[in-house]
């Protein structure tokens, strides 16, 4: 441990055993604001260097929100709502105390550069890393907050998303973080499917969702809840989607405070709002000796266009438009059209082709737009594209409408791993003692888009909105679509994706294991991979080498819950912060699987 110039503590990330282990909090519950991803932190990135804020702008809305809530009940929030500048976060929201007539106590817990330590060394500024570098942080920075300022927010910069919640709970907290830390849908949200038996849940049972909490017992015990008459749904099912939600694999899922093992976690429903956790374990490497760092770098412009066409060839059309920009660009900038990737929006925007059904009926659309999508090497590449793509309200074919067109510099996240004892890390915290009003208006209006409160002419919310329905093995012999017998998420870490196989009757896993092999999987998301909504046979042909090469598929079973867990390498067009893709995450991948047709083998008694 050293000291800066201002007297502030400066810790490494190497694990260190406390002397005397103390909870962070006693008798006190926590509101966590999990609000990065990737994707945002290079966004706040851009703004940052652009003279904007690092900081999430939208913690001025929630902390005005939830503050005056928090202070009177003695909860304590913490976020990671800081991203590239926690200490500018921190003065916002100490200035929105001070606008309450609030006393609060902030507390920030952030890395620090390795080259502005030492002695004489300023703190002014130290929080933003050069380059805007980040290091997933574990829990330690936020437990320091918690055990030495006891405050009232805590706010961080990149930390996993799971110690968010491990710190103040400490225990089987790693579990609990992975589940809490994508809010609703772990209650129901992003769950619902018509469509599917088994999570068919009513339409208004979504406009009043719980955010889920957890419930920690002294011996370790941990139990995830919704409030009792929410709406949602809370179940074994909820739990398995998010348990392998961009986990990788299952028994050697990496934190920065952990290496957990998942394979063997089961979930038991005590009632419709309550749901049981148990199995959750250290890995044999129970901690990480590197941690991951994020170093955003520039990988060129984007480019696109959008056009959209109706009626009679209206698909031909769209053919024959996009031929007419890749050759026009051709034609100024020679090569550059195979930076270019098409979707027809309409049609195949989402390339959920099914492996046995590879035709695509064009006389079958009548309304239909085109969009194209270029990553370019230099800024006059993608606009020249903007350019060339107008030219079809002049230049293309008939009945063209609704252009629109942009370009944009994109920043990606390149990582790298990085040993723990060169990350440093450091708390602070700034206090203000405020004279708080008699009454303090909260305005819910500009931030929740749908009434929370029923009035007496609201239909009675029912305590359950989860489908019951008993399961059976799933018919054999016969082709079925994978829908009628598992359900999936899917996630994405760059430019691998993440996706789970979680069947509705647990003992048909041993028949799915069967089916879903590696070539399998690669041959359902081939035509991810096309560059065009009409390949020809050369540009299959390229498709299928670079895939054989590139493409990889590990399969992870997960016995606990009886699951599988996929993972494909090398499949998202690069990650979310470049990709040409219209799904930059790959979410809709997910029914891309559970529309393919497969065939069961008979049950083995």
């Amino acid at each position: 441990m050293e000291e800066d110039q201002d007297g502030n503590e400066i810790h490494n990330c190497v694990i260190k055993l406390r002397e005397k282990p103390k909870p962070a909090v006693k008798e006190l519950n926590y509101i966590v604001l999990e609000c990065l991803a990737e994707r945002t932190l290079a966004e706040r990135y851009q703004i940052m260097i652009s003279g904007g804020d690092g900081y999430d702008s939208r913690i001025t809305d929630w902390l005005r929100l939830l503050l005056p809530l928090a202070v009177e009940r003695g909860t304590c929030i913490i976020t990671n709502m800081g991203a590239m500048d926690p200490v500018g976060a921190q003065e916002k929201v100490v200035e929105i105390a001070s606008s309450l007539g609030l006393s609060v106590s902030v507390a920030v817990a952030h890395e620090v550069s390795s080259a502005k330590l030492g002695p004489g060394s300023s703190t002014k500024k130290s929080y933003i890393m050069e380059g805007g570098i980040s290091t997933y942080l574990g829990a330690a920075p936020i437990v320091e907050c918690l055990e030495k300022y006891q405050p009232d927010v805590v706010i961080t910069s990149r930390v996993a998303d799971a110690a968010l919640f491990l710190a103040p709970m400490l225990a089987q907290g790693s579990l609990a973080g992975h589940l809490l830390e994508c809010g609703c849908q772990l209650t129901g949200g992003y769950f619902m499917h018509p469509g599917d038996k088994y999570r068919d849940i009513s339409f208004p049972s979504l406009l009043d969702l719980s955010l889920p909490y957890a419930e920690m017992s002294f011996d370790g015990s941990l139990c995830v809840a919704k409030a009792d008459g929410s709406g949602g749904v809370l179940n074994f099912s909820t739990c398995a989607q998010q348990l392998l939600y961009e986990v990788g694999d299952p028994g050697a899922y990496v934190t920065p405070d952990v290496v957990i093992d998942f394979r063997n976690v089961s979930f038991h429903s005590l009632s419709t709002h309550k749901v049981l956790c148990t199995g959750a374990k250290p890995s044999l490497s129970s901690a990480p000796d590197e941690l991951l760092r994020l170093i955003p770098k520039e990988c060129g412009w984007k480019g696109w266009g959008e056009i959209s066409y109706g009626g009679y060839e209206c698909v031909k059309r769209a053919k024959a438009a996009e031929y007419l920009v890749r050759s026009w660009m051709e034609e100024v900038f020679p090569g550059v059209s195979c930076n270019l990737a098409s979707y027809i929006i309409g049609l195949d925007s989402l390339r959920t082709t099914s492996i046995h059904d590879n035709s695509i009926s064009c006389g079958a659309s009548e309304d239909i737009r085109l969009r194209m999508d270029g990553l370019f090497e230099l800024k006059e590449h993608a606009v020249q594209f903007k350019t060339e793509f107008t030219a079809l309200y002049t230049n293309g074919p008939a009945g063209g409408g609704g252009i629109s067109t942009g370009h944009k510099k994109e920043i990606i996240l390149e990582k790298q791993l990085v040993e723990r004892e060169s990350v440093f890390w450091r708390t602070a915290v700034k206090s203000w003692k405020g004279m708080r009003p008699d009454k303090v208006e909260v305005d819910l209006g500009h931030l929740v888009k749908t009434s929370i409160w029923h009035d007496s002419l609201s239909p009675p919310h029912p305590k359950s909105c989860s489908p019951v329905i008993e399961t059976s093995p799933a018919p054999s012999g016969q082709k079925i679509p994978l829908y009628s017998v598992a359900h999936s998420r899917v996630g994405d870490k760059g430019n691998d994706m993440n996706f789970s196989i979680i069947p509705h009757f647990p003992s048909d896993i041993e028949r799915l294991k069967l089916i879903i092999t590696p070539q399998w999987v690669k041959e359902v998301v081939s035509t991810l991979l096309n560059p065009s909504s009409f390949p020809d046979t050369i540009s299959i042909m390229k498709r299928d080498k670079w895939g054989s090469e590139h493409v990889s598929v590990e399969i992870y079973e997960v016995k606990g819950i009886e699951s599988l867990n996929i993972v494909v390498r090398n499949i998202l067009d690069g990650g979310v912060n470049c990709s040409r893709r219209i799904d930059r995450h790959g979410k809709t991948i997910s029914d891309l699987i559970l529309c393919q047709k497969v065939v069961l083998p008979p049950s083995v008694a």
